[in-house]
């Protein structure tokens, strides 16, 4: 079995194969969002034929994918145009075989079921923290899409109905308050000079810096806390860079745990492990069910 393998972000495409144990080949693209969704699709055909032949491709993208038919169902205009692309049709008409596309979120939640954190646990939830905040429902082993194709949506969970703006998207909602995006924001108001996650941690020791990190973290925690209340998971998977940092993950879980009512306590929450192929391999395990 060979299966080539893209994860479509805004900044980069991500591309490998897997053979049904390991994957290889693996390699990094701009993605050149802004020239649109048709440029898309052709970059990711120019990368697909470097890994040719192969038995079936698996996509994992950025965008609320329509996973009946493999279209896009709605992208922000990060990617131009790329709202209603059919993204499965275009790559079995090319490559003539069969083709998986779904969100990354949910691609990447799939990875770690099947080959990472959440291997042997039937039902979690996963959330990712970077530029936005990404989250993905698994019942039973399988994606829970919702009636949109947007099940998981967890950046819109409204934190602080004070700050909601007419006609701004998401204002007042958790990935405003609870993204990396947010903490360098919030950082940068005291020092300019801080402007990545890395930064940021390098200034733990500066007190001022320190309660920006502690207020950004009970920011995490809030959305935690009512998802907890409303789906009552024994796991909470949690992903994105900015975790690698000891400190978060271990404060969320000291707070999460103190502030929930006492018959909700004792879920795991817990870091992602399988890094940035977690898409990519959610992507392929998708595809090679579709391979007779």
């Amino acid at each position: 079995m060979r299966i080539a393998a893209l994860d479509i972000g805004g900044t980069s495409i991500k591309s490998g194969i897997w053979d049904g144990e390991k994957t290889s080949e693996l390699k990094e693209w701009d993605t050149n969002a802004g020239q649109g969704g048709a440029h898309l699709m052709e970059r990711a055909k120019a990368i697909l034929h470097t890994y040719e032949p192969f038995d079936a491709i698996g996509i994992s993208t950025a965008g609320q994918v329509n996973t009946i038919n493999g279209s896009i169902h709605y992208a922000n205009d990060n990617i131009p145009g790329y709202t209603g692309i059919q993204v499965r049709r275009i790559m079995e008409e090319e490559f003539n075989v069969p083709t998986a596309v779904e969100n990354d979120v949910n691609s990447a939640a799939l990875g770690e079921y099947v080959f990472g954190a959440g291997k042997g646990v039937e039902d979690f939830l996963c959330l990712t923290y970077g530029t936005g905040v990404g989250g993905a429902i698994v019942i039973n082993g399988k994606i829970y899409s919702g009636h949109r194709f947007s099940g998981g949506s967890f950046g819109g969970i409204l934190v602080h109905p004070e700050a909601m703006e007419e006609g701004v998207e998401y204002s007042g909602c958790y990935e405003k308050y609870a993204s990396t995006t947010a903490l360098v924001r919030m950082a940068m108001q005291i020092d300019p000079s801080l402007d990545n996650g890395r930064k940021i941690f390098e200034a733990f020791d500066r007190l001022e810096i320190r309660e920006v990190i502690d207020k950004w973290i009970d920011e995490i925690v809030y959305g935690l806390l009512t998802l907890v209340h409303v789906f009552n998971p024994s796991d909470i998977l949690m992903g994105g860079g900015i975790l690698a940092q000891k400190y978060i993950i271990e404060e969320v879980r000291k707070r999460v745990d103190n502030r929930l009512s006492s018959g909700f306590r004792g879920v795991r929450l817990v870091q992602t492990g399988l890094g940035n192929q977690a898409g990519l391999l959610g992507a392929a395990y998708l595809a090679s069910n579709l391979i007779k």
